[in-house]
């Protein structure tokens, strides 16, 4: 099957949406499928407002369109809500093709921490983006819910993946571990305002406290923090020792639709301490995470908890099984609406929708 995957998402950007993309894309090319990724490292970009490491592509359905006609695919998944996103929806919608979408990050949420505006103004857009699409992925039943409760639909599940073979809990420890007072408590992720990293920072349980990632927030927080160590990006090997070294993995966000590292802290071993919202509620078992209203309190609970529990509950997670969720869920593009797509389209105003 030949697959085109649109996505704003993308190197040199370092996330869970893009390492779930990647991921199922390197899977698929194992299975034999032609995967084209269409993002906004092949256009010219700007970088969005307030977070320059995200660029947004500058572009329209007329380059989209070259790209996925050169490339003819047997089907479409947009990924995400950006520019790139909507030029292949209006693409797709114009050449009356079938194309799928998913629903990788809590958009009105994210706005509003950003914009201090509320997140139900945010939902109409969310709504009339995904409307066109055959059907939406969505990585969990509390985002599924969500969505349906918001008229988006329909929806199909496709959940996430951890890799064993790099995240598993005999790693040893970085150096700075050894000598650091415990308990040690992690945070893994973007370092953006988004994410609610001072909640983990201002928690009163006692121990250390260590940030890995990058991100627009980084130096506010060192400098508000300095007794937190920050160690930056860590990818590979050095993540998963980070992982496996660490206490308790503390996952402050609020606004996530998954939380790819609670399962890699997991299949390292690792208790998840968050609070209880969506991600944590569909990731987390009594045996392998705590949620609480206080941070603290989530804390201090996950550090009972049996490691190899954990180590167990994070093995549960394949890729292999997401690949082929995601496969299910593709909308395969007919003989006859691939005629019809050659249609002269090219010259066409751009929709309104």
């Amino acid at each position: 099957m030949r697959i085109a995957l649109v996505t704003d998402a993308w190197y040199p950007q370092v996330n869970g949406v893009v390492r779930t993309l990647a991921t199922i894309a390197a899977h698929l090319r194992q299975r034999a499928h032609a995967v084209e990724v269409i993002s906004p490292d092949q256009f010219g970009s700007l970088p969005a407002p307030s977070y320059p490491e995200i660029r947004l592509a500058l572009t329209g359905p007329r380059a989209i369109a070259r790209r996925l006609e050169s490339f003819a695919p047997d089907t479409i998944h947009i990924a995400t809500e950006g520019p790139l996103g909507w030029a292949a929806r209006a693409y797709c919608m114009r050449a009356k093709l079938p194309f799928t979408t998913a629903y990788h990050t809590q958009f009105p949420d994210y706005i509003a921490r950003r914009t201090g505006l509320p997140p139900g103004w945010f939902w109409p857009a969310i709504r009339r983006f995904h409307a066109p699409a055959v059907r939406t992925m969505v990585a969990t039943e509390t985002i599924r819910q969500q969505l349906d409760q918001q008229g988006i639909g329909p929806l199909h599940h496709w959940s996430r993946g951890v890799d064993t073979d790099s995240f598993h809990p005999y790693h040893l420890p970085p150096d700075l571990f050894c000598s650091l007072p415990r308990p040690i408590q992690l945070y893994v992720g973007r370092v953006a305002v988004e994410k609610n990293i001072d909640a983990f920072l201002v928690n009163t349980h006692p121990g250390t406290k260590v940030v890995v990632g990058d991100g627009p927030a980084l130096k506010r927080l060192r400098a508000q923090y300095p007794e937190a160590h920050f160690l930056g990006r860590r990818m590979g090997d050095e993540l998963a020792a980070c992982y496996a070294a660490a206490d308790v993995f503390v996952f402050p966000s609020r606004t996530d639709t998954f939380g790819l590292v609670m399962i890699e802290a997991l299949a390292c071993g690792t208790p998840v301490a968050a609070y209880r919202v969506p991600g944590p509620l569909d990731v987390l078992k009594p045996q392998s995470g705590v949620m609480a209203d206080r941070l603290e309190d989530a804390v201090a609970g996950a550090l009972l908890l049996d490691r190899a529990a954990c180590h167990q509950r994070g093995k549960a997670y394949s890729w292999e099984a997401s690949a082929t969720q995601f496969l299910a869920g593709l909308a395969p593009i007919t003989r006859s609406a691939r005629h019809a797509s050659h249609a002269p389209i090219m010259a066409a105003p751009a929709p309104r929708a």
